[in-house]
């Protein structure tokens, strides 16, 4: 599976890399859901932390489509709270 982060780039994940992720989606819901903007930046970074960790840097001169795109960690409130409204299961689909 192919990740994007928005302004970065894109990673190269397995799909178990991918599942662990989902333990950052209840954490990204909460700080929305209480407006706190510095949670959210945290763990913004933890999880695009976890995918550089994870994951492997997918070149930019190779054209591949991403399956899934994440904000960078300066999304505000505002971005995260329209992206959460797309989508019924949060920024990491089950």
């Amino acid at each position: 599976m192919i990740v994007r982060i928005l302004n970065e780039g894109q990673f190269r994940l397995t799909e178990q890399a991918l599942a662990s992720l989902n333990s950052f989606d209840d954490d990204v819901e909460q700080a929305v859901n209480g407006g706190d903007q510095a949670a959210l930046t945290a763990v913004l970074q933890a999880l695009l932390e976890d995918i550089r960790t994870r994951g492997e840097r997918v070149p930019d001169d190779e054209l591949a489509d991403s399956d899934l795109i994440l904000p960078d960690a300066d999304a505000t409130l505002a971005d995260v709270r329209a992206w959460l409204s797309d989508s019924e299961e949060g920024l990491i689909p089950d």
